[in-house]
């Protein structure tokens, strides 16, 4: 099988650092590989994670739902508020300040402009997360959200995932350069992981944009 199985990073990982399960416990490689994962997922954004949801907006409320899971979004779309998604226009992003004093005067129409209030949680669309919108829409438009969702982490219950099968090496880096800092040392070695990290990312990340 391609890549890496969660069990095989375990073990690599002890074999790696030549430590034991005494200091390395199980608990303790699962918060380690968790780490490193947020880590990757973080420092490039991730193809096969991107997402589009589609909805429609509710007259005369200034926010809509982040969809379930959503890390972070890229991009959003708003339509004719007719069933079919005619002359889509991508809204602005803008700071959440300039929203409040642009829907201040609670104008409405078909919004031009976003910005991001908190973040979406579990596996819900939430309230937490949401999208700000001005104008405030005046109908039901259609939307779009392009997103990265976050993906299921690799642990004891989910034993692959697309990291461990398509960047096994940068996810063992990371998980070391994050085990060495654990255990406080050497210093060169997690000097040495760092630096083959960040090799291997630079090129993971040049797939991600087509190179």
């Amino acid at each position: 099988m391609a890549g890496i199985s969660y069990s095989d990073l375990i073990t690599q990982i002890r074999n790696y650092s030549e430590v034991d399960s005494n200091v390395l416990t199980t608990a303790v490689l699962e918060n380690i590989i968790l780490n490193a994962q947020y880590r990757i997922m973080r420092d490039i954004p991730i193809d096969a994670d991107r997402k589009i949801a589609q909805d429609n907006l509710v007259a005369n409320q200034e926010h809509a739902n982040l969809p379930a899971g959503a890390l972070f979004v890229r991009a959003v779309q708003v339509a004719d508020s007719t069933s079919a998604f005619n002359n889509p226009i991508y809204l602005e992003k803008k700071d959440i300040a300039f929203l409040d004093e642009y829907n201040g005067a609670r104008a409405t129409g078909r919004p031009k402009y976003y910005a991001m209030k908190g973040g979406a949680t579990g596996n819900t669309n939430t309230t937490s997360g949401a999208i700000l919108l001005s104008p405030i829409p005046d109908a039901t438009y259609v939307f779009k959200v392009h997103y990265n969702a976050m993906p299921a982490t690799l642990e004891s219950s989910n034993t692959t995932n697309f990291i461990s099968l398509n960047f096994p090496n940068g996810l063992l880096y990371a998980a070391l350069v994050e085990t060495y800092g654990y255990l406080k040392g050497p210093t060169d070695m997690l000097q040495l992981y760092e630096g083959k990290y960040k090799q291997e990312i630079e090129k993971f990340g040049g797939e991600q944009i087509g190179r």
